[in-house]
C-alpha cells in the first residue's frame, strides 16, 4: 500500500472520531476515486497514482467553482473551494518559481529539447519530476514559451 494511501486513511478515522463530516466527506470521496483506480486497473495504486487523482479532483472543483461563482451561488463555491484545501493539504510542497524554472532549463538539456516537435519530451519528462507540486497547465505555457524563444 501507497504511504499516501495510508495516510488518507489514517486522517479518515481522525476525522470520524473527531465528528469533523466536511472532511469526512472529502476524504471518503478521495479514497473512492482511489479504489476505482485500483479496481479499473486491478492493481495496487502507488503515491505517483494518488498523486494524479489528486490532482484530477483538485482541477475538477476548481472548474466547479468556477462554474458556481459565473452561477451566483457562492454557498456551493465556497464548498468547493474547502474542499480543494482539504485535497491539496495531501500534495506535495510546491515548486517556488525559481525552482520550476532552473527544473525546466534542465529538463529541457537533459532531453535536448530545442523546438516546438520536442514538447512531449520536456512534459514527460516533467511529470516524473513535478507531479504534484505545480500547475501542469502553467508549465505547459512556460514550456512552450521557452521552446519558442519568447
Amino acid at each position: 500500500m501507497s504511504l499516501l494511501k495510508a495516510r488518507i486513511q489514517d486522517d479518515m478515522k481522525a476525522a470520524m472520531r473527531a465528528g469533523e463530516k466536511e472532511r469526512l466527506v472529502t476524504v471518503r470521496m478521495l479514497l473512492a476515486a482511489i479504489k476505482q483506480r485500483e479496481v479499473d486497473e486491478r492493481t495496487e495504486t502507488t503515491d505517483t497514482a494518488v498523486l494524479q487523482i489528486l490532482e484530477k479532483l483538485i482541477k475538477q472543483r476548481r472548474e466547479s467553482a468556477s462554474q458556481f461563482a459565473a452561477g451566483n451561488r457562492p454557498d456551493l463555491e465556497a464548498k468547493e473551494l474547502g474542499e480543494i484545501a482539504l485535497l491539496q493539504a495531501y500534495l506535495p510542497a510546491a515548486l517556488s518559481p525559481d525552482e520550476l524554472d532552473t527544473l525546466l532549463r534542465d529538463v529541457m538539456a537533459a532531453t535536448g529539447a530545442s523546438s516546438m516537435k520536442d514538447m512531449g519530451k520536456v512534459m514527460a519528462a516533467l511529470r516524473e519530476k513535478a507531479q504534484g507540486r505545480a500547475d501542469f497547465g502553467t508549465i505547459g505555457e512556460r514550456v512552450k514559451a521557452l521552446l519558442s524563444g519568447k
